[in-house]
């Protein structure tokens, strides 16, 4: 393209790596680390424009971050899906999900150790990000539908000709972009970020989209731009779930590269008016204009359902509220677990010691699981949890017990489980006087989207009382940093806001009313109207 380029790097944590372990609190840090740094280069060294090649989940946002900090022309490559691997004594179709999957069933006795090994090894063939629509294919996606990466960046596998093909073209993209002198913010509207979340809801993607759509919206500095928790709600009320992907369905994002790929997508939203084609891209075109010869996704594909037959008729993200989480929560309901769950808590203080209690066979059906101390300051760094949610299924449970948690789920974990509990417990939130026993009514209807913890006035305050805060789990060091400057999971993480003024003393959350004491006392005041008026 007839420019000088120049490379450098950021720091990159594998989640595949640090999954299930305490190295999972570098993951999400390490977001605003690779935002910082590419800042820092950029604005360091005057570069004109920017092209990214990111490959992994929380990479990507913070690659986007950096764009909208620094706004000048910028180009997103994702480093692109792994392929499916194959079993070879079934001939089962596997991925990353298979392997910790495998560890449930082994310990519940379902599988032999020789099987297990045999998933372990064959569920990752080659080069690329998990296969699924875990969070990297969420997130490559809902940037495509943002608008800040080429066409067909999200569904071409890694080592796809395509990929490199693209690779090549980024260079007059940019060039034509510098050319016309389009930036991020240009690009990064208030209809671009509803653009990508609608393609979320549609694919099923990852909870972790909650948190980095908003970040990312957040790092634009325009309160016209930013999203919040209820721009999710209402986009998903009026969404269908369509995509029959894992961790949830059947196929991989290379599937969907066949039948059109992620264009064929976009496509198929704007024709049924759940997409707005006229928001800019990266090409300089409109999402309408580079599809102007895109013939729609593969005739009788059963990848994407039709309209009249979808998974669940509305969006499969929840934002749960309730006296269990009066600031927010983020629930992932295909409609395949059900919409309701009341059962007992079982509660473990880390994610560690609940996988003791699975392995030890303490979790039963009819449980809530609580792992808490995970969020963001807490954890410290809101760590991902695929482990859990995983060994549940694969043991068995995962239609007979929820998952509740203030750290967050992987976007390879399916079940009922909800994350991002906001307010954390290390920050005395509700989630944190909860004990072994208590019943706790999980309701994500639409219309309902409540957790409440079912005890009463009097022992809510006494446990209240009792709470004092944990020792932080770090006490020096970018964690140490990490924890000083991070904004909940509701407000998207981000770390380079001003918060709100902590109290010299952190206390716990008085009750918020459940929705079963408010349907009470309304029924109270009616008898008692009733009887004043007969």
């Amino acid at each position: 393209a007839d420019l000088v380029g120049y490379r450098f790097n950021t720091v990159g944590v594998s989640d595949g790596i640090s999954m299930g372990t305490s190295g999972m609190r570098f993951s999400l840090q390490s977001r605003d680390l690779i935002a910082d740094s590419i800042e820092t280069t950029m604005g360091a060294q005057w570069y004109d424009g920017l092209v990214a090649l990111p490959g992994c989940d929380k990479n990507m946002p913070g690659c986007i971050m950096a764009m909208a900090r620094l706004n000048r022309p910028s180009i997103m490559i994702y480093g692109g899906t792994i392929r499916a691997g194959k079993q070879p004594s079934s001939g089962s179709s596997l991925d990353i999900v298979s392997a910790f999957q495998s560890y449930g069933e082994f310990i519940y006795d379902r599988i032999s150790e020789e099987e297990r090994k045999e998933i372990v090894q064959h569920s990752c063939p080659g080069q690329g990000a998990c296969g699924g629509m875990y969070t990297a294919n969420t997130m490559a996606t809902a940037i495509e539908a943002l608008g800040m990466s080429l066409p067909y960046s999200s569904s071409s596998p890694a080592d796809s000709k395509e990929k490199m093909e693209e690779c090549v073209a980024a260079g007059e993209a940019i060039k034509n972009l510098l050319a016309k002198d389009i930036k991020p913010k240009d690009i990064m509207t208030k209809g671009a970020f509803e653009n990508a979340i609608r393609m979320v809801m549609m694919t099923g993607g990852s909870t972790n989209a909650v948190l980095h759509l908003i970040a990312m919206s957040r790092a634009c500095q325009d309160p016209d731009v930013a999203i919040t928790l209820d721009d999710f709600q209402r986009i998903s009320d009026v969404t269908p779930f369509l995509a029959d992907l894992k961790p949830s369905g059947k196929y991989v994002m290379e599937d969907v590269q066949n039948i059109g790929g992620t264009p064929g997508m976009i496509k198929f939203l704007i024709d049924n008016e759940m997409f707005d084609g006229d928001q800019l891209t990266v090409t300089g075109k409109t999402h309408s204009e580079n599809l102007a010869d895109h013939p729609g996704l593969t005739p009788g594909q059963d990848i994407i359902r039709p309209l009249d037959d979808p998974i669940k008729k509305t969006g499969h993200l929840q934002i749960m509220y309730g006296n269990l989480c009066p600031g927010g929560g983020v629930a992932k309901i295909t409609g395949k677990e059900g919409e309701t769950f009341t059962g007992t808590a079982r509660v473990f203080d880390n994610e560690q010691l609940m996988m003791r209690g699975l392995e030890n066979k303490e979790i039963l059906a009819g449980d809530v699981v609580i792992i808490r101390y995970e969020g963001p300051k807490g954890g410290p760094g809101l760590p991902e949890m695929l482990t859990p949610t995983s060994a549940i299924v694969g043991a068995g449970l995962g239609d007979k017990v929820a998952l509740l948690t203030d750290g967050r789920f992987s976007g390879g974990s399916h079940g009922f489980c909800i994350g991002h509990i906001t307010p954390e417990a290390q920050l005395g939130g509700p989630i944190a006087l909860v004990k072994n026993g208590d019943p706790i009514r999980i309701d994500a209807r639409s219309a309902q989207r409540t957790i409440d913890l079912l005890i009463s006035d009097e022992e809510w305050e006494k446990r209240r009382a009792e709470w004092t805060p944990p020792p932080l789990r770090s006490s020096q060091g970018t964690l140490f940093k990490y924890i000083q400057c991070v904004a909940t999971a509701s407000e998207g993480c981000v770390t380079d806001e001003i918060l709100d003024g902590e109290p010299a003393s952190v206390q716990a959350t008085p009750k918020t009313p459940a929705v079963l004491e408010l349907e009470k006392k309304l029924a109270e005041l009616e008898a008692k109207l009733a009887t004043q008026t007969a």
